[in-house]
């Protein structure tokens, strides 16, 4: 493959990605009117814990730093989106 042909690749993932970003994000808004709802905290480190360690243990060994970064700025990006709701 070419670098044309790869960069076309990575968009087609990233096209992908948004579409998943924003379906996640949508899921999110329905848990903070669910914890709205039943005084519940929005905030719930033992979950991000569980997560982090989830999806550390579904990636190759290089790669588990970076997916736990990846998590933790979508949890920390779902938390203020929860907050204003």
């Amino acid at each position: 493959m070419n670098l044309q042909q790869l960069r076309l690749k990575i968009d087609e993932i990233d096209a992908e990605l948004i579409r998943l970003f924003q379906q996640r994000m949508d899921v999110s808004a329905e848990i903070a009117r669910y914890k709205k709802q039943h005084n519940l905290p929005i905030y719930d480190p033992a979950r991000e814990r569980q997560k982090l360690d989830e999806v550390s243990g579904k990636v190759k060994e290089g790669h588990k730093a970076h997916i736990s970064a990846l998590f933790s700025l979508l949890f920390e990006i779902s938390r203020r989106e929860q907050e204003s709701i």
